[in-house]
């Protein structure tokens, strides 16, 4: 039988991720990939993967699922959760796991993840990666095109994802700490295609009011409720392209910042476009929360984003070993079928 995991329940959405597909949007395709490609890097990392290996993406709340394989390592990264450790066929209190840290199950091990907080999103990384066959070079979900991942749709219960690894290698676990700049309220912005279709003083005020992010919020936009922005030429435009970031203002003048899974064209003004430095750190924003915007040139995003790439380059350094604590090490035992039981002692 094919190593994998299976899927008791799902959580609200969970889909495999990998850096995306760039390169298909004339054919109507998203380049997709997770919402926090920083993330899925560092998940990666703690588990001994390629940065750009296959992923949990995990929204909101997490799923459960068994280890069907000889051991298999995990880590989880980004949003704080609950998240334990069982073996059901052991009558024994849950291990609780932290995220950030690699760990090594067994067979039979079920993995329960909790409701996410301080992230919409978190990821969990396998060591050796999914056994997925890549679409158009990618195993990332698309949902609305039912194309990559899983089937091209979200887990569901009951789903068997296969895995390239009936064992993982015997090594020490590490562990890596979030970065100082995790959680942000502020996102920096340039001027959009049709800045033009606002008066300076809209665009001003656009900078200086806060917005929070609505219930109507998804892998495709993420909608913004507050202040509505007035248009100074109307709000229909010729289609144009879009990008991840892309801030446009329907009739109803609320905006709509455009995420991964965003349309390929779109027909309303975009006022801004986020800059792909704070992208990562926007897409963890959870629903509910408040944000605003600083208009910066393009100079200083193009420094950004020379910054953003270093600090990437530098994730693997952050690693450290994880030492053997009285919380390890009962991890550790508790994974691992000692014993069948106990007759007799002194």
């Amino acid at each position: 039988m094919h190593a994998s995991i299976q899927f008791i329940a799902p959580g609200l959405s969970t889909t495999v991720q990998d850096l995306g597909r760039p390169g298909y949007s004339r054919y109507g395709v998203p380049t997709g990939g997770a919402i926090d490609p920083v993330g899925l890097r560092a998940a990666n990392i703690l588990v001994g993967n390629a940065s750009d290996c296959g992923a949990l993406e995990i929204a909101y709340v997490g799923p459960s699922f068994v280890v069907n394989a000889n051991s298999a390592r995990i880590a989880f990264f980004g949003a704080s959760a609950q998240i334990e450790i069982l073996n059901e066929e052991l009558s024994c209190e849950p291990i609780r796991m932290r995220t950030g840290q690699s760990a090594l199950l067994h067979r039979g091990q079920v993995v329960k993840v909790g409701s996410l907080s301080g992230s919409a999103v978190m990821y969990m990384a396998i060591e050796g990666g999914f056994a997925i066959d890549p679409v158009l070079g990618s195993i990332s979900t698309y949902a609305r095109g039912a194309l990559g991942g899983f089937e091209g749709r979200r887990l569901q219960a009951g789903d068997r994802l296969p895995l390239r690894l009936h064992e993982a290698d015997e090594r020490p676990e590490i562990t890596m700490e979030l970065p100082e700049d995790w959680r942000r309220t502020k996102f920096r912005v340039v001027d959009g295609a049709q800045t033009d279709y606002f008066s300076p003083e809209v665009f001003d005020r656009f900078c200086i009011s806060e917005y929070s992010i609505g219930a109507g919020s998804d892998r495709m936009g993420m909608r913004l409720d507050g202040p509505a922005l007035t248009h100074l030429r109307g709000f229909n435009i010729v289609s144009d392209g879009i990008v991840p970031g892309s801030i446009q203002v329907p009739g109803d003048g609320l905006p709509i910042v455009l995420l991964r899974d965003h349309q390929t064209t779109g027909g309303y003004p975009k006022i801004a476009t986020v800059i792909s430095a704070d992208l990562a750190a926007l897409g963890r924003a959870p629903i509910g929360s408040t944000i605003m915007f600083e208009r910066v040139s393009m100079e200083a995003a193009s420094i950004a984003f020379s910054e953003m790439a270093s600090d990437i380059e530098q994730l693997p350094n952050k690693v450290r070993q994880v030492e053997l604590q009285a919380g390890a090490i009962e991890f550790r035992l508790g994974s691992c079928n000692l014993i069948s039981g106990v007759s007799f002692a002194h």
